[in-house]
């Protein structure tokens, strides 16, 4: 293949960005052109094999259009910049911007790598961490379960219906496992949003939800029809059994801390540890303060361990439900997708629209490229799957659809269609589009009956 450059032709680029989470305009305007010495209808013999580099000539971390690198701030700045008076929060900043930088330059394949080996490292840490927590979590309910009977603490009883989610912890061991073995035929995927689809989040969360309104009851019965000033008895045993059950949880929340990222299951299994901490901590206290400071403080401690709780819950059933529904991805993630799909190829001249969304704990990506209108059709093809190829690579995305266009001053499809079908109207209601879809197939309809009988 050769390559003829143009010297008048230097690289000019302006961006025309709008709110990234809807449509991104941005164009680019070619480095060079490349021609083919071969007729529109030849076409290698393989050409998933040998068209690719010839292709995708240039990755993302040699080309900077928008001069990137300038912005890096070098290690010795960021040190005096820490060095000033309050200057800690502008180092903060200026190193997470170094970092975003960072991966921006950094070749989309390398990204896609790095996320695979990151999987491939994590597996064993991961399937130990679900592993762990459920028989952990299965021996701690038995025992602090024992603790609220024998000591008869409400604080005792609030702690230990957060504690007692073995079934919460075999719902991940379950998604977890089907996850690693789900065939891809039937779960094209391959099962990443098993763990979100299950009752883990909401079913489970309204479970707990209504077992602490009814701990809250309990709290005030005991207010309104408690008599007298005694105090309750201190159960020695039951205090240990929580303390025993405290030290097991931060042990399993110091692991799950460190390898939280590289799955949704312990991430989820981290934050449960940190909550048991939290209502574990406290149930001691405030069980412990009601035999011996005041008879009050226990029914007290559960109201709140109940409250907390149920907070808790609700936000993350909220959470995941937007993740379900189909929230926009970060910010920071959408200009990383826009970016890389900008410079994956001196033949791409624009990125016309960039979404991206939950579908489950992961993304869906959909890019619309620009490439010349004159480019022969293999070759937009292999840049438009090799791009697609690349994201669905990154960890953090399940789905990638690249549409390959020639221009951006296009209308959608269906608002063009009804605007000229209906003369021209300046609003169109639901009701005139869903006339003009049913107009619109039967008089497909008509034409392929009309090619039959010619």
């Amino acid at each position: 293949m050769t390559s003829n450059t143009d010297p008048k032709g230097k690289a000019k680029a302006k961006a025309k960005a709008t709110d990234m989470s809807t449509t991104t305009t941005t164009e680019i305007q070619p480095q060079a052109t490349t021609s083919r010495p071969a007729s529109i209808g030849e076409r290698p013999d393989d050409l998933e094999l040998m068209g690719i580099p010839s292709v995708v000539s240039r990755e993302a971390g040699e080309r900077d259009p928008l001069l990137l690198r300038d912005r890096l701030i070098s290690d010795a700045h960021l040190e005096e910049i820490r060095q000033r008076k309050k200057g800690g929060k502008l180092a903060d900043f200026y190193e997470t911007q170094n970092s975003r930088i960072n991966d921006l330059l950094k070749p989309l394949h390398t990204l896609s790598q790095e996320a695979e080996q990151d999987a491939a490292d994590n597996a064993l840490k991961v399937k130990l961490a679900v592993n762990i927590s459920f028989a952990a979590n299965t021996a701690l309910a038995i025992l602090q379960l024992y603790a609220a009977i024998s000591s008869g603490s409400l604080a005792l009883f609030a702690s230990c219906v957060d504690a007692v989610d073995p079934f919460a912890n075999l719902i991940l061991w379950l998604a977890h496992r089907a996850s690693d073995r789900a065939e891809e035929k039937k779960w094209p995927v391959r099962g990443s949003r098993f763990e979100t689809t299950d009752g883990e989040y909401i079913v489970y969360g309204s479970i707990m939800g209504g077992v602490n309104v009814i701990l809250i009851v309990m709290s005030i019965q005991e207010f309104v029809t408690h008599k007298g000033d005694d105090l309750q008895k201190f159960h020695l045993p039951s205090i240990v059994a929580v303390c025993v059950a405290f030290a097991v949880k931060f042990a399993l929340f110091i692991y799950c801390m460190a390898i939280r990222k590289s799955s949704s299951q312990v991430q989820v299994l981290w934050e449960d540890h940190r909550n048991d901490l939290l209502t574990n901590g406290f149930g001691i206290l405030t069980a412990a303060g009601g035999a011996k400071l005041a008879w009050w403080i226990d029914p007290m401690g559960a109201t709140i361990i109940a409250i907390c709780i149920i907070t808790v819950w609700t936000r993350t059933v909220y959470e995941q439900f937007t993740f379900l529904a189909g929230i926009a991805a970060p910010t920071e993630f959408i200009n990383l997708v826009t970016y890389k799909a900008l410079t994956f190829s001196e033949h791409i001249t624009s990125v016309d629209t960039v979404r991206v969304y939950h579908s489950g704990p992961n993304y869906f990506v959909e890019v619309d490229i620009v490439l010349p209108p004159d480019m022969l059709l293999w070759k937009a093809h292999d840049i438009a799957q090799e791009l697609q190829d690349q994201i669905e690579r990154l960890k953090e995305v399940d789905r990638c659809f690249v549409h390959v266009d020639h221009e951006v001053d296009h209308k959608p499809v269906s608002d063009f269609f009804c605007f000229e079908f209906l003369g021209g109207k300046d609003t169109v209601e639901m009701k005139d589009c869903i006339w003009v879809w049913v107009m619109a197939d039967l008089a497909a309809g008509c034409r392929n009956i009309e090619r039959t009988f010619r």
